[in-house]
């Protein structure tokens, strides 16, 4: 079975709901961690067309990073986007890569069964 990795990156306000909803999805783990970074608008909380100021701001956020089987994937993209969106700039972005191999270490069980309960 093919597994796919997918980084949410989102407000810090935002994580409490998040994990709440992904609890529904049938999520059984994430990872969460705390970053600061910037997207298009340069840290600013409303972009400004002509861009006079150059400077970037880093603003807090956390990523959410989740390993989930790859069939399950657009159903979990598109739950994210519904869960995020308000329609603000800072809603936050979603990447989604192809796992070439996941193992549990204590167990050496992979693929699959490497992210699944015991």
């Amino acid at each position: 079975m093919k597994l796919s990795r997918v980084e949410i990156i989102t407000g810090i306000s935002k994580i409490e709901p998040l994990k709440k909803a992904l609890g529904k999805f049938h999520i059984t783990g994430m990872t969460v961690y705390q970053v600061l970074g910037c997207g298009v608008q340069h840290g600013t909380q409303e972009f400004e067309v002509e861009e006079k100021n150059k400077e970037i701001s880093l603003l807090p956020k956390e990523v959410v990073m989740i390993v989930l089987p790859t069939e399950e994937l657009d159903g979990l993209l598109e739950f994210v986007k519904k869960e995020l969106y308000t329609g603000h700039i800072g809603d936050g972005k979603i990447f989604s890569y192809d796992v070439r191999e996941a193992m549990r270490i204590r167990t050496k069980e992979t693929g699959y069964d490497a992210i699944q309960p015991e």
